[in-house]
């Protein structure tokens, strides 16, 4: 059981360093394929794309297969669309190979999580999950760091090296991951069923639209970091990349304290104070002048960000006891559309409305759109 949960981990860290690796790379990308800011952003906006367009049905569709065909299917094609951003030779073969990694990726993780309440024993669940979501985190502590240094000798290394390691994954997936059968026919509802139910639950539109509203101001700011630390700080991608390690351990830690916070505060309190504060922290970010100032808000950001992450997810299952694998498919599929919208802004934004300052004062209003839509949807408890 331990060797596959290590696998599911490694499968969610290479997944998330996939994600998040392009952002320190702008800088390097926007003058390999002589393009626009507005533009760059959209390197990382086809992932999410792809990533968003093919979840929602990825996801309900494997109930009826074999996961572990659809995971070797999602882990095969996830390698080698990595692989060949490696290779890409302009703007547009970029696009289209990161679009790609996108889609296969929504064939992989949904069936990491759905197999590990049938691998594991009922009281182990939420701790085998814990470990899984690790793999995320430590994906933005060490992968993308690790990656922008990498970049530092060829920005085709991080890519090649990823998928490198998607290759070993399906080798092992392939050899100790067991088989699942599939659901039985006609025993699950159609896929629009699922999702009508979902959302015709008390408070699921809103809460839903809370999440999205965050992310997209999360995202709008994370996608032109390197480009506001090289233009203003004159940081390499090395540098760049020291700076993102602040960032992930802020992550990892607040994903630890999260729960014992809303324990002792309320989840409800603690939600909302976090994302005041991240609003408050979007704005100072502007007045740091110097890459000290800069590496200590990242991380005070993106320690608030990690403990406020896992009370939104925890509300979220909250909203029904019997589709909750729908709703892990739709914080998904919203995680990446709030990542597409968030680089498309943050283009138009940086370019034409005094660079970052309107990046940040985009994500303030997100944030205090979210506190409202949160406020209405959520009980007071």
């Amino acid at each position: 059981m331990k060797s596959i949960l290590s696998i599911y981990f490694l499968i969610a860290f290479v997944i998330g360093t996939d994600t998040f690796l392009v952002s320190p790379l702008l800088p390097t990308l926007r003058q390999q394929f002589h393009i626009s800011v507005e533009a760059s952003g959209w390197m990382i906006g086809a992932y999410a794309l792809g990533y968003a367009l093919f979840a929602l049905i990825a996801g309900p569709v494997s109930d009826g297969l074999n996961r572990k065909k659809i995971m070797l299917f999602g882990i095969l094609g996830f390698a080698v669309s990595t692989f060949l951003c490696g290779l890409a030779w302009n703007f547009w073969s970029m696009f289209a190979f990161r679009a790609l990694a996108g889609i296969f990726a929504a064939f992989t993780s949904p069936q990491v999580w759905a197999t590990i309440p049938v691998l594991v024993p009922a009281p182990k669940v939420t701790k085998s999950m814990g470990i899984v979501s690790a793999g995320f985190a430590v994906s933005q502590t060490v992968g993308v760091p690790i990656g922008s240094y990498l970049a530092a000798h060829s920005w085709k290394m991080p890519f090649f090296i990823i998928g490198g390691i998607a290759f070993a994954l399906f080798a092992l997936i392939l050899w100790i991951v067991p088989q699942f059968k599939s659901a039985a026919a006609g025993r699950q509802p159609s896929i629009m069923d699922r999702y009508a139910e979902l959302l015709g639950a008390n408070g699921a539109k809103g809460s839903y639209l809370a999440f999205f509203a965050i992310l997209t101001g999360a995202f709008a700011v994370f996608t032109f970091i390197g480009n506001w630390l090289s233009d203003k700080f004159g940081m390499n991608v090395s540098e760049i990349g020291h700076v993102f390690i602040f960032m992930g351990l802020g992550n990892l830690i607040g994903s630890f304290i999260g729960g014992h916070a809303a324990a002792r505060l309320g989840g409800r309190a603690v939600l909302m104070g976090g994302i005041g504060m991240m609003a408050m922290l979007y704005l100072l970010l502007n007045f740091a002048a110097s890459p000290l100032l800069v590496h200590l808000c990242f991380f005070v950001l993106y320690l608030v960000f990690g403990t406020v992450f896992p009370i939104m997810m925890a509300l979220f299952q909250t909203l029904s006891s019997t589709a909750r694998g729908t709703i892990a498919a739709l914080s998904n599929v919203v995680n990446y559309a709030a990542t597409t919208v968030g680089a498309y802004f943050a283009g138009l934004l940086y370019a034409q409305l005094n660079g970052f300052f309107g990046v940040t004062v985009f994500a303030v209003l997100c944030c205090a759109v979210s506190i409202g839509l949160w406020a209405k949807s959520q009980p007071k408890t």
